[in-house]
């Protein structure tokens, strides 16, 4: 007799991730799951994008990692509220771990909350958190082969960012099959070239993430959200 328990996980954590979305429309929260590998650029883009947002967004920052704080301490240094989340192993975050980051969040204060998930190319595709959109980031160092190779991560991403492009000159990365191959595997998937670092192609990309953001306020307001 073989014990399936893969599907009684993932549904208890819908159902967890379900009560994250229906609090966060409550207080019309924008949240947005950034997914990527370990050195990918996740932290430097989150900074670059609250550079961006926040004279007229109010931003927290939920961070995934296996241990430490490090991560969260460098959004505190910009006066931006930060929960770490530490899984102690785990290669993802659920939907309970949201659940207890935003119960230490005044959420009545904020438009956007950006949830920067454990590194990792497979394990968070499957975890619903009560998100409104996944973004992915692939660093130009990691190879353009990797949607081939992790598809499933490009699948669910609504955003791909190609991240570290002012390295491409010293990689062997082919843009072009990049892009073919992702718009493959998710035709509608927006694809945005970054240096996170440099500010380039930060601005927009922010301003795509404000329009969503806002757009979601203005059909809170119009009684459309759920």
């Amino acid at each position: 007799m073989r014990l399936d328990m893969e599907k009684p996980i993932l549904d208890l954590n819908d159902r967890l991730a379900a009560e994250n979305r229906a609090l966060l429309n409550r207080h019309n929260v924008f949240v947005l799951d950034l997914l990527a590998s370990p050195g990918a650029g996740k932290t430097s883009l989150i900074l670059a994008t609250i550079e961006q947002l926040r004279a007229e967004h109010r931003i927290a920052v939920i961070e995934g990692d296996i241990a430490s704080d490090v991560d969260a301490q460098r959004i505190k240094a910009q006066g931006i509220p930060a929960v770490q989340i530490n899984t102690g192993g785990a290669c993802h975050l659920e939907a309970q771990m949201i659940r207890r980051a935003l119960d230490a969040l005044d959420l009545e204060n904020l438009d956007l909350i950006v949830i920067e998930n454990v590194g990792n190319l497979v394990c968070p595709t499957d975890f619903y958190l009560g998100e409104d959109t996944k973004a992915m980031i692939l660093s130009v160092p990691e190879g353009h082969d990797k949607p081939l190779k992790y598809p499933g991560i490009f699948q669910v991403a609504e955003v791909v960012l190609l991240n570290k492009i002012d390295t491409m000159p010293v990689f062997d990365f082919d843009e072009r099959q990049f892009r073919i191959e992702v718009k493959r595997i998710n035709p509608s998937a927006l694809i945005f070239p970054i240096a996170a670092t440099q500010g380039r192609g930060i601005k927009a990309w922010a301003q795509w993430l404000a329009s969503r953001a806002e757009s979601k306020a203005e059909r809170q307001s119009s009684g459309l959200v759920p």
